[in-house]
């Protein structure tokens, strides 16, 4: 299929690499994203590691806690300017303390409840539209419920995170997890964590690669495992080194406060 200079602008946005090596990678994967980036990465090319969110464009990402639940909340629009005005800012609060208030099981449920006494969710960001000028909506919302969760909002209004853990914790030592998740964007809390289907994919890129190193077929497994490994203490929160002292990681950390404390789970969204 023929290949836009669009297209291969959009993969080099995203990953980084070179322009004809998008083209390549394009052509080569029939025009799919996600499988021109593993051609890529394939191939060595240095590419975005994380690639998750990055449909979403501009707006204001709000995290908050009340007692054992924790809500994450991305109110999106068209561009910077809206993004930081105040009165959008203000609504976008709004909208994460009804999330907090309301727990909705999805963004459909989110849009169906009441803003206030004359207008639903879904209605009031219709209204915003109209006295804006700009599409806004709900990009992304979550929830975490744990035994105590924290939240963390990073300067800027467009990362956020939310942790829980097993049992209580310091408050200092929670936000410092937090920070870690922020900072490091791991894709699980452990190894079984992992999405099997992210796991497979992990290998094959990892596999590929050590053929293309020019390794020998009966080595190959071995060295994807250990590539794999090498994968577990990058992306996996209690497995990463903890920034702080990367004497420890943050399993090790954790255990260093309370040899029963962990995390449960976490949240963390941001816009490119």
């Amino acid at each position: 299929m023929a290949i836009t200079a669009a297209e291969v602008n959009k993969l080099r946005q995203q990953t980084g690499a070179g322009m004809m090596d998008c083209k390549k990678a394009l052509e080569e994967s029939n025009g799919d994203f996600e499988k021109a980036i593993d051609f890529l990465r394939k191939k060595g090319a240095k590419v975005a590691a994380n690639r998750a969110d990055r449909d979403a464009k501009e707006g204001v990402v709000l995290a908050k806690v009340n007692g054992k639940q924790g809500v994450l909340v991305s109110v999106n629009c068209e561009t910077d300017f809206v993004a930081k005005n105040a009165d959008f800012i203000a609504f976008a609060e709004n909208v994460v303390k009804i999330a907090l208030e309301k727990n909705p099981a999805n963004i459909d449920a989110f849009k169906a409840l009441p803003y206030d006494s004359s207008i639903s969710v879904g209605d009031k960001f219709m209204e915003q539209v109209g006295k804006i000028g700009e599409k806004i909506d709900i990009g992304y919302y979550n929830t975490v419920t744990a035994d105590k969760v924290v939240a963390y909002n990073h300067p800027g209004n467009r990362l956020a995170v939310v942790v829980g853990f097993n049992q209580l914790i310091d408050d200092e030592a929670a936000k410092n997890v937090a920070m870690q998740t922020a900072a490091m964007a791991p894709v699980a809390v452990d190894k079984g964590d992992v999405d099997t289907t992210v796991l497979e994919r992990e290998l094959e890129v990892a596999r590929e690669a050590t053929r293309a190193e020019g390794k020998p077929e009966d080595m190959i497994e071995k060295i994807a495992q250990g590539k794999l490994n090498k994968f577990y203490k990058e992306s996996t929160l209690l497995n990463q080194e903890y920034i702080k002292d990367n004497k420890m990681t943050i399993r090790q950390y954790l255990q260093s406060l309370n040899k029963d404390l962990t995390v449960t789970g976490f949240k963390r969204f941001s816009l490119s």
